[in-house]
């Protein structure tokens, strides 16, 4: 029996995770999964053949150690997915401006080191809208996100200053469609599409999360938006093993990107029942290649 680690975290009693779908599949083709949690210091990952990122779902708290564990995991005799060269990149939201440089649709951003309250005004006037996200760019969860509506802006200086004071984010309009239509998430396992969601909030709310109160639905996508989602899939390199992408509907009924998920995006194995098989055999195959070019 193969070994297989699922990167977690300590304690998952408060979130919804769909990990425990791909056990039996695993188990079907030779592996033997164990979850471990990241802030675990005890593991020696060369018993694994392969660690998959999961869950760590409080990696932001300390990125800096996550990526310290993802490098021993590196160090060792272990397959890492996704890769430590996908995960430095995309831990950080500016991956989206290299996006947008290769041709991405995404959603408008400004982007800021430090917080200064005189710019407040401005990020409305130059985004053109009377309402704003702003978010950090290293965060999880909608964690420290903030949704401001331009009148009640001066009320927020102290949180933001104070949340900000050293820390980059970015800022960007509310989109309506969030709330109007959903979110949308597409789901790849290596280059196979797999399934489509869509996520909507709770009423007054933003946050699609099923933590915050989100609801889901499995759909189609419509054509433009599988191939959005293609044309993304394919300026990722090296291609992950599991990627999500987030889109939402623009005015001009385009789909902007809202965040390429290749760290620890859930894959909601649990809205469609054949994706943890489908997983599990791009993994397996992905693993049975990885061996035969080891040994070529």
């Amino acid at each position: 029996m193969k070994r297989c680690a699922f990167l977690s975290m300590d304690n998952l009693d408060n979130f919804e995770c769909y990990d425990h779908l791909l056990f039996a599949p695993f188990e079907n083709l030779g592996w033997s999964v164990r979850e471990i949690s990241w802030r675990n210091k005890n593991v020696d990952w060369n018993q694994f053949e392969a660690v998959v990122i999961r869950s760590p779902w409080d990696y932001q708290q300390d990125p800096e150690a996550f990526l310290k564990v993802l490098e021993k995991v590196e160090e060792s005799t272990a397959h890492l997915e996704n890769s430590l060269e996908l995960v430095q990149w995309n831990i950080d939201k500016t991956y989206l401006q290299d996006l947008e440089k290769q041709g991405i649709e995404i959603v408008p951003s400004l982007w800021r080191k430090t917080f200064n309250e005189t710019e407040l005004n401005t990020f409305y006037e130059v985004l053109d809208t009377s309402e704003i996200i702003i978010k950090p760019t290293v965060s999880a969860n909608a964690d420290d996100t903030f949704w401001i509506d331009h009148s009640h802006a001066p009320q927020y200086i102290p949180q933001l200053s104070k949340t900000f004071s050293n820390r980059p984010f970015l800022i960007q309009p509310f989109m309506d469609n969030i709330v109007n239509e959903g979110e949308f998430s597409l789901f790849f396992f290596g280059k196979t599409y797999s399934h489509s969601i869509l996520k909507t909030p709770k009423t007054d709310d933003f946050r699609v999360q099923e933590e915050h109160g989100g609801r889901l639905k499995k759909i189609e996508p419509e054509r433009k938006l599988l191939d959005s989602a293609q044309k993304l899939l394919s300026k990722i390199d090296p291609t992950p093993l599991y990627s999500r992408m987030d889109y939402v509907r623009t005015e001009k009924d385009t789909f902007a990107l809202m965040e390429l998920e290749l760290i620890e995006p859930s894959l909601y194995f649990n809205m469609d029942p054949k994706s943890p098989q489908r997983f599990a055999n791009v993994f397996d195959k992905w693993m049975e290649n990885r061996l035969v070019n080891a040994t070529n």
